[in-house]
């Protein structure tokens, strides 16, 4: 017999063995639950991630109090969230191997333990040092299993609806700028900076902890598989082993490329969360309604994660990232000379649409021009330079009105930043499959 028909043969064989094993692994065991469990991780992670960006959110409405409570430069105030940025950036790739080895609730419980812990510690701050330990250190490390834990947990649940329930997920961080900031300016009057700090602290804690202990690692560990997965073929598994591994990705030109327009996106997008409120409110806005223009950005941004996420199935997810930073740089050219409210909430809701725009198309991009091989590892890497953006970016704005004594040049170097993403995207090329 040919040996090409022996080894066609055996292929053959092969496969059927395959199949056969794949469809045993995928029938669910009798009398288990009609329910899918899943849904019940992507609502515990979402409240957690709303949770949790809401309080972190809130940075910007406590800011003005605590400046003018010490007398700290904006510099050296917004500098604590600087740090607590980069925290959560180097963090954030050590969570997502913990949560491999020892499961999302462990992880999860631990972050809201020290998110909540350091909220509570800020109500007694009396000196910088403590502002930098509780927001920088504490914070921070609490914020670094905010993203990466949560949505790696939330994608071994689902083979359909994944980019949906992914989605779903990431969009607690916009659901929690919509919420977090106008509590805390409601708060604020009412008991004082200290005590909503503590307040807050105390919410985030007792939420993040409990919800911690609805999720699963895995389908598994409750005797079900993955939803849709055996309505996949085997071209879906091979999906999920194809790509560059970090080390090959990090010698090819566009990572870095991609690296530098995260440091872009996250220059901008914390320069403005830290400091649209102080510059609402020295613009004559009152600060309860100051608040609201970060609820506006987070509103906005849930709708661009949920509109340009479907657009990013359709015109491409490259495309969506270059229309992400057109719309911010627009929103950042028009936002410093803005006076009028009106015009400070239209700028700020494009502001957060594009914001949303870019966020969603990260993970799908990043999977296009690497493949599925790495894709956590390299997202977490990738999310250094978010963080080292989101670190410069407010400690900079708030160096730059000390010095002038207004924001107009803050924010035109943040519009400069956002034009440089547009370029930089501009050169990214996908592989065509």
């Amino acid at each position: 017999m040919p040996l090409w028909r022996d080894g066609a043969r055996s292929g053959q064989t092969s496969m059927k063995r395959f199949r056969m094993t794949r469809q045993k692994i995928n029938t669910p065991p009798e009398g288990g639950s009609k329910f899918f469990y899943g849904y019940f991780v992507v609502g515990a992670s979402l409240l957690i991630m709303s949770t949790m960006w809401g309080g972190y959110y809130a940075f910007g409405v406590f800011f003005k109090p605590v400046l003018n409570e010490f007398g700290w430069t904006k510099a050296m105030t917004s500098g604590a969230f600087s740090l607590a940025s980069l925290m959560n950036g180097l963090l954030a790739i050590a969570m997502g191997g913990l949560t491999d080895k020892y499961g999302p609730r462990m992880v999860m419980t631990v972050c809201g333990l020290l998110l909540g812990s350091g909220f509570i510690l800020m109500s007694q701050i009396s000196d910088v040092f403590h502002l930098y330990l509780f927001y920088g250190i504490f914070v921070g490390a609490g914020m670094s299993g905010s993203f990466i834990p949560l949505t790696s947990t939330a994608v071994k649940w689902f083979f359909k609806r994944r980019g949906l329930m992914t989605g779903i997920v990431a969009a607690g961080s916009g659901i929690g700028a919509l919420i977090g900031p106008p509590v805390a300016s409601r708060l604020i009057p009412i008991y004082g900076w200290r005590m909503s700090y503590a307040i807050l602290g105390g919410i985030t804690l007792l939420v993040v902890v409990l919800s911690a202990q609805l999720i699963k690692r895995d389908p598994k560990q409750v005797g079900q598989v993955p939803y849709g997965e055996n309505e996949t073929g085997e071209v879906g598994l091979n999906l999920r082993v194809a790509g560059f591994s970090l080390k090959e990705a990090v010698r090819t030109p566009k990572f870095w490329v991609f690296f530098t327009t995260g440091f872009c996106y996250g220059y901008c997008v914390f320069a403005i969360m830290v400091h649209i409120t102080p510059h609402a409110i020295e613009s004559g806005m009152p600060a309860v309604r100051a608040a609201n223009i970060l609820a506006t950005i987070g509103g906005f941004s849930v709708l661009g994660k949920l509109l340009l996420g479907r657009a990013g199935d359709i015109i491409g997810n490259r495309r969506t990232l270059i229309l992400g930073f057109i719309l911010m740089s627009a929103a950042l050219i028009c936002l410093a000379p803005a006076k009028m409210v009106w015009m400070l909430f239209l700028i700020t809701g494009i502001f957060g649409f594009a914001f949303g725009t870019i966020a969603v198309s990260h993970s799908p991009l990043l999977a296009e021009l690497f493949g599925l091989r790495s894709h956590g590892l390299i997202f977490g890497v990738f999310g250094i330079s978010v963080s080292c953006g989101g670190a410069v970016g407010p400690l900079l704005t708030g160096y730059l009105f000390d010095v002038t004594n207004s924001y107009q040049m803050a924010f035109l170097l943040s519009a400069v930043l956002s034009l440089a993403g547009v370029l930089f995207a501009a050169f990214l090329r996908t592989e065509k499959k």
